[in-house]
């Protein structure tokens, strides 16, 4: 199946990367190739490497730039990013992108467990390995349930929900997205059901657990930026608060020049700041992408320069 997704903030994306000719740039979230593609068209002698973990996508990827010489595609996680490129002998980069969160692929694909619109089994797995999103929710206590929920969805009725999960578990196992969206919805106030769907910010909450999106978000910033030479660009869309506070207080950290307190005659720290902002604020979609996309309408782009 083909790996369809539309690029989100694309031009505002290509624009902040400020790519040269000659240069070598990673996509570290390459999905559908979209962004890829828009890179890719803009390089003569320079390099472009995809990264993805899901295999759909790199199956895809492959069969789209298999005639390009200017692309290399790896299959992995973008935390890894330091390690998978420096094994292949890359150095340095001129820049980096990510395009955080599920794709449209995964989402319009059921049997991938991401939705609550259709019915399949509770999966939710980008790299389609490991602990899927049934076993958390059939195995972990009320208590770990409440706090997933609260801290990865940001629900306020967490307690309510993770107790639905637990009476229900314990009559049959918990099998189904739908079965699942049921018994959220039935344990949020009448209220709650007419301000979207009850289910999303619990979804949300068991990809994010099911993938560690949150954790491999900070190794992959860390990693960019450390393979990142000297006026390179790092590129991030976010699509939720959770990852846009990690990104905006990752990008603060390194522009953060002297860290002394104010009343000190000098500075004794010696730091120095390792990046500059392109943006002072996150770029947002414009309207004729909402009306094109309206899943861009929570994508945050922020961008940074090395020093």
């Amino acid at each position: 199946m083909e790996f369809s997704h539309i690029p989100v903030l694309l031009n505002e994306t290509i624009e902040g990367l400020a790519i040269k000719e000659n240069g070598i740039y990673a996509d570290a979230t390459a999905g559908g190739g979209g962004h890829s593609g828009e890179i890719l068209k803009r390089l003569k002698s320079g390099k472009l490497i995809s990264i993805d973990r899901d295999p759909d996508a790199i199956s895809t990827l492959t069969e789209k730039f298999k005639n390009n010489e200017n692309s290399i595609i790896i299959k992995g996680r973008f935390s890894q990013i330091k390690e998978l490129l420096t094994l292949r002998g890359v150095g340095r980069l001129d820049g980096v992108m990510f395009d955080i969160g599920v794709s449209s692929h995964q989402l319009d694909t059921a049997e991938r467990g991401f939705s609550y619109h259709g019915d399949a089994p509770l999966d939710m797995r980008m790299s389609q390995s490991g602990r899927t999103a049934g076993e958390l929710i059939n195995t972990l206590s009320f208590a770990e349930l409440r706090k997933l929920i609260s801290e990865y969805g940001e629900e306020k009725y967490a307690s309510s929900i993770a107790s639905g999960i637990v009476r229900a578990r314990d009559e049959k196992r918990i099998e189904t997205t739908l079965e699942l969206a049921e018994i959220i919805k039935s344990n949020v106030p009448q209220r709650v059901r007419r301000d979207g769907h009850p289910a999303r910010k619990t979804f949300q909450a068991l990809r994010i657990a099911v993938n560690d999106e949150l954790g491999e978000l900070q190794r992959g910033l860390d990693g960019a930026f450390e393979m990142l030479g000297p006026g390179g660009r790092l590129a991030v869309i976010t699509f939720h608060s959770l990852e846009d506070r990690i990104v905006k207080q990752k990008m603060a950290q390194w522009c953060a020049g002297c860290t002394c307190p104010k009343d000190f005659p000098v500075c004794v720290c010696g730091n120095k700041p390792k990046a500059k902002l392109i943006s002072r604020k996150p770029i947002c979609a414009n309207e004729t992408e909402l009306t094109q996309n309206p899943r861009a309408r929570s994508a945050k782009l922020r961008i940074c320069e090395k020093i």
